[in-house]
């Protein structure tokens, strides 16, 4: 649970950072790239990333608007400028919150718990979503970036 929004801030743009560099490794063609068929494809990932924040902005009360048709487009470009300005709308608006607005609680899904853990679980699924596209990201033959440290490729260089 985040208890000074400085700390938050500092997670949110680190993980936004690493979050873009999976997404620029999308391609228009492996959108479709799943595990197994009838499971989350890349293009799926990559358009929740950009439009999920939005849901945990307005349960925090940040005012914070994504366009979602409830499609996934057909262009990695267009995910990954989404995500860069849900990203940015993030920060924006949660740099206007105080220390002391992170302990009041807000209502998520009928229980009460304090903004400042809702913002924690927004870093948590980010990253959970993240790590599975790596996954898939390999698993399509596209470059996978280093988040926690260089990956295999990168280090054999």
């Amino acid at each position: 649970m985040y208890r000074k929004v400085s700390d938050f801030l500092s997670d949110w743009d680190n993980g936004a950072e690493a979050t873009i560099k999976v997404l620029e490794s999308l391609t228009d063609d492996k959108l479709d790239q799943a595990i197994v068929e009838d499971h989350s494809t890349l293009g799926w990932l990559g358009w929740h990333l950009a439009t999920a924040p939005g849901f945990f902005a307005g349960v925090v009360g940040l005012d914070v608007k994504v366009e979602d048709s409830g499609q996934v487009p057909n262009s990695a470009f267009t995910i990954v400028e989404a995500y860069k300005k849900v990203a940015k709308d993030i920060h924006f608006h949660a740099k206007t919150l105080t220390d002391e607005q992170l302990l009041e609680e807000v209502d998520s899904f009928g229980a009460k718990i304090p903004r400042g853990a809702m913002l924690r679980t927004l870093i948590d699924h980010q990253t959970h979503h993240r790590g599975q596209m790596t996954v898939l990201l390999r698993q399509a033959g596209l470059p996978v970036p280093g988040i926690m440290g260089p990956t295999k490729e990168e280090s054999q260089q």
